[in-house]
This record gives structure tokens, sequence and C-alpha cells, in this order.
């Protein structure tokens, strides 16, 4: 366990050890949670924006008709992704 202390407006300096650890560097992005049993930092992780998540939704939202709703359907189980389970909306029939 380590202890940090707060310093001016609240910041905290990780100890150098935690940083190579987890891979942290100066700008990169940690996650601050409310537990039970206290405040959890942990790193978070970037999604890309072209991630296969971001392409089944696009593919599923932008389908003109049903035909191209089945097709993207399709194509998003190929990359192996359940469709019911993507952010998206369907064409209207």
């Amino acid at each position: 366990m380590e202890v940090v202390r707060i310093g001016k407006r609240g910041t905290i300096v990780l100890p150098a050890a935690l940083r190579r650890q987890f891979g942290l560097e100066e700008g990169s992005v940690v996650l601050a949670e409310i537990r039970d049993e206290g405040i959890v930092l942990r790193p978070a992780v970037v999604v890309p924006a072209d991630s296969q998540q971001r392409r089944a939704e696009i593919l599923l939202s932008t389908a003109a008709n049903e035909k191209d709703y089945a097709r993207a359907e399709k194509e998003v189980r190929r990359m192996g992704i359940d469709p019911a389970k993507v952010r998206h909306r369907k064409p209207k029939s």
C-alpha cells in the first residue's frame, strides 16, 4: 500500500513504482470511482473512435431500409458482436 498526500487544488502524486506498474505517464487518464471502502483510482481505457463496437453502431444506424438493416446485422454478427447489444436506431418500416 502506498500513502499519498493531497496537494493544492486537490492534486495527488502517484508514486513512480505505481505509475510504471500501470503504464501511467503525464497526460494519462484515470477514473476515480466512489466505492463503499473509499475512492478507487484506475487507468481509463481509451477506445478508438473507429473501434469494432463503433463500426457496428454506424453500420446498424445508417441502414436505409429493412434489407440494408438485415445486411448490416449479418456483417455485425460476422464481426463477433451481437447486434441486440449495440446502441443504434432501426430504420422505420
